[in-house]
C-alpha cells in the first residue's frame, strides 16, 4: 500500500456509519472500544457526528474501496463550537443520555459526563490556540500517510480562514498517536490538573 493508494475527500453525509464505525473502533487509546460502551453510538455522538454536522467544511475522510477508514473534523473556534453544541447538538441527545446524576463509575458514565460538559473544552491556556481537531484511522490504514495527508489538509482549511493555531487533547497512554503528533509539529500545553489528557497545539504554518 503506497500513501497514493486511497482518495482523500470532504467528508458526506452518506459517510456517516463509517464515521462511527471508525470513531468506536479507535476510542479506547487508539484501540478498539466495542468492550467498553455497550451503545455503539456514545463516543461518535461526544467526539465525530457533532462535528461533521455543525462544521462540515472542516471534515475529511479517508476512502477505500469507497468507504471511510480514516477521519479528520474539528473547529476552528472552540468558544464558538462550545456554545452551538451546547444549544443545537446536545438537545438532541438528552433524552437518550441523561447526565449523570452521580460521579461517574464506568467508562460509559464518564464518557456521558463529558457529553454533558462541553464547556471543559474552553482552558485559558488553549486561548492561542483557537482550533481544536479530532484524528482517527482504522488499523489498516495507519503509518502509511494518511494521518499526515489528513493533517495537512485540514491545516490547510484552517490557514484558509485565518486561524493561527490549533489544539489537540489526547489520552496521555496512547504512546503511538502522540509519537504522531510530534512528528507532524505539535507541542505539548501544559494545563494544570489534566487528568488523564495531555494537550497538543502548533501553529497554523503551511
Amino acid at each position: 500500500m503506497t500513501s497514493t493508494a486511497a482518495p482523500l475527500r470532504p467528508y458526506r453525509p452518506e459517510d456517516r456509519d463509517a464515521l462511527f464505525d471508525i470513531c468506536v473502533r479507535t476510542g479506547h487509546e487508539g484501540g478498539d472500544s466495542r468492550h467498553l460502551y455497550a451503545d455503539p453510538e456514545l463516543l461518535p455522538n461526544i467526539f465525530a457526528a457533532p462535528y461533521a454536522v455543525l462544521e462540515p467544511g472542516l471534515a475529511f475522510v479517508v476512502e477505500n474501496g469507497g468507504r471511510a477508514v480514516g477521519y479528520i473534523v474539528g473547529t476552528a473556534d472552540t468558544a464558538s463550537f462550545v456554545s452551538r453544541y451546547r444549544s443545537e447538538w446536545l438537545p438532541g441527545l438528552a433524552d437518550r443520555y441523561p447526565a449523570p446524576v452521580q460521579p461517574p463509575s464506568t467508562p460509559a458514565e464518564v464518557m456521558t459526563d463529558l457529553m454533558h460538559r462541553p464547556e471543559r473544552m474552553v482552558l485559558p491556556e488553549l486561548e492561542p490556540y483557537p482550533a481544536h481537531l479530532h484524528i482517527d484511522l482504522l488499523p489498516t490504514h495507519q503509518r502509511h500517510g494518511y494521518g499526515r495527508r489528513l493533517m495537512e489538509t485540514f491545516l490547510a482549511a484552517l490557514h484558509g480562514r485565518g486561524v493561527p493555531a490549533v489544539h489537540l487533547g489526547m489520552s496521555t497512554g496512547n504512546t503511538a498517536a502522540r509519537a504522531f503528533y510530534d512528528r507532524v509539529g505539535f507541542h505539548e500545553i501544559a494545563v494544570p490538573d489534566a487528568g488523564p489528557v495531555t494537550y497538543l497545539g502548533r501553529t497554523v504554518d503551511l
